[in-house]
């Protein structure tokens, strides 16, 4: 069970300024019991205060919006059906957004921190990270470039088997067009990315989260994704993502991968939706021995079926959804040896076929 819980605060004031203040808390539990306090793992993600309209500021920042605190940036963007981010900035820091560079043109400018933790091998601890953005709108298309750095990373020497110094800096940045139909065909929308990474930015998903990374490491995303309605009783949402990267934690590993995922909603009454939804994945992984991991390709496919309850039927994203589903997965055998760590290879968990029946709830607020 996972739950986000946000409380919200804003104020409006009489020169037509604003204050909001957010704090979510996040828990999650494996339970099924009714009092899982000892078995939670309670959690503030967010707690920041931001202002804007404010009436003294003019040109550029006459719309601009300024913050502080610890949170998840405005403009990530994610393939919710997937719940896999396109890409997650967060952390600990203030910044400033909607500075208008031209008519058309917004920017926006953070710095974040996040911490690596103690490094008992080096003697070190408390290896910080920090995240310089700059995330700029032009109609449509979204560009955003940003800087890594984590001084004293480099001394960490990983203790993994592998002898190899991480980086201590990074880059990396991101160009995704955001459409306001079905790719030109439909209504809908249609969003489509391209992420590169070098170093500390060679995890292109979650800036800022890999502190292993070796100083060449590289890494090339690519995500396209969309929603439409082709009639009133059918939706239809598709996804692709895939990514190559190299050199990773080990001079000359190689990670490649592609995913193409199809959920497909018939409606059925103002109240009930049968989903349906498959995924395919294919994966070629050579980690040159890191952690033990061996190298292997193979795919796996996985199929839902899932009777749909809703208050409303009246859009993909309408909320709250309760579910009734049934998934089917199976993978290639090779990929059972990959790590002796990874759910995929576990004695009851190998290739052959898995069944999963459940019922899920999903609301937002």
């Amino acid at each position: 069970t996972y739950m986000e819980a946000n409380l919200l605060k804003t104020q409006t004031f009489e020169d037509g300024s604003w204050a909001r203040y957010k704090l979510m808390l996040a828990d999650g539990v494996e339970t099924s019991n009714d009092w899982t306090a000892s078995d939670s793992s309670l959690n503030t993600r967010q707690v920041f205060a931001e202002i804007g309209n404010l009436a003294s500021f003019d040109g550029p920042f006459k719309n601009a919006v300024l913050w502080a605190g610890k949170r998840f940036d405005r403009d990530n963007f994610d393939i919710h059906w997937l719940d896999s981010d396109v890409v997650f900035l967060a952390g600990t820091g203030g910044g400033v957004y909607d500075v208008q560079l031209a008519d058309s043109w917004k920017a926006n400018f953070s710095l974040y921190g996040r911490d690596y933790g103690d490094i008992s091998a080096s003697g070190l601890s408390d290896i910080e990270s920090y995240i310089l953005t700059m995330n700029n709108r032009v109609g449509n298309w979204q560009w955003m470039v940003n800087g890594l750095s984590a001084k004293d990373n480099d001394a960490r020497i990983n203790d993994k088997g592998v002898g190899s110094e991480a980086a201590d800096k990074g880059a990396h940045t991101l160009l995704a067009y955001h459409g306001e139909s079905f790719f030109g065909i439909n209504p809908g929308f249609a969003k489509a990315a391209v992420l590169y990474g070098h170093g500390l930015g060679a995890e292109v998903k979650g800036l800022g989260s890999d502190s292993e990374l070796l100083p060449d490491a590289d890494a090339v995303r690519v995500a396209v994704f969309g929603a439409t309605d082709l009639n009133p009783r059918w939706r239809f949402a598709p996804a692709l993502l895939a990514e190559q990267s190299q050199d990773r934690y080990v001079k000359g590993d190689e990670y490649r991968w592609l995913t193409v995922n199809t959920r497909v909603a018939q409606v059925l009454s103002q109240n009930v939706e049968l989903v349906y939804e498959a995924a395919w994945q294919y994966m070629d992984l050579d980690p040159k021995g890191y952690k033990g991991r061996q190298a292997v390709n193979g795919n796996f496919t996985k199929l839902t079926f899932a009777p749909t309850f809703k208050a409303q039927t009246a859009g993909f994203f309408e909320r709250p959804e309760l579910r009734v589903f049934a998934s089917w997965m199976d993978w290639s055998s090779e990929l059972d040896n990959y790590a002796s760590d990874d759910a995929m290879g576990q004695s009851n968990f190998t290739a052959g076929g898995e069944w999963n029946f459940g019922v899920q709830m999903e609301t937002w607020f």
